[in-house]
Formats: C-alpha cells, structure tokens, sequence
C-alpha cells in the first residue's frame, strides 16, 4: 500500500504505445496491451488483479482498471465512447497514459 500512496502522491503518469487490438470472442472489447514492468510495479496495489487507473488518450480522460490478460500482463479497454470520440480503430497505433487512483 506505500507504493500506491507514494505513487499517488507523485502524481506519476505512465505512457503506453501500443496497437489497439480486440479480443476474438462476440462482443469482444477493444484494448491497447501494457507493458510487463508496469504489471510487476503496480502488483503489490493490485486488487484481484484488477489495479484502479484513470486513463488518458488524447484529450478523453476516463476511469477503469488495468485488467489482467491471463498471461501475467493487464491491458486498457477502450470504451466504445472514447473510441468514437477520438476517432480510434482496429489496429491503429495510440499512445495512452495512465496514474494510479484509489478506488
């Protein structure tokens, strides 16, 4: 729990580059892949896997969690509002930050 506060109260913002994927299955969501190190950073704030985020892509700023994958990393699903409002597609490149929240 330090580290979230100390990360908290840093303010500390963390970049994603990545491609916009979509799972495979009906209905799937849309979502941008996060890096390893930032799933070994956040893992000791993480609740069930889930680590409470506020998300940024382009001027869209929105609340969620990273949300495991199943492989040991976590991915940010784009909302189909966010999607729209910022003109986001498959498989298109987006830069996307995100800072630690408490929930």
């Amino acid at each position: 729990m330090a580290a979230l506060l100390s990360l908290l109260q840093e303010n500390e913002v963390f970049p994603v580059n990545g491609n916009v994927e979509l799972f495979p299955q009906k209905g799937g969501w849309f979502f941008v892949k996060v890096p390893k190190k930032y799933t070994n950073l956040t893992k000791d704030v993480s609740d069930r896997g889930l680590v409470a985020i506020s998300a940024r892509v382009g001027a869209t700023v929105w609340k969620t969690s990273l949300l495991p994958l199943g492989d040991g990393t976590h991915f940010i699903a784009l909302p189909a509002k966010v999607r729209k409002k910022e003109e986001i597609h498959l498989s298109d490149p987006r830069l996307l930050t995100f800072s630690l929240r408490e929930r």
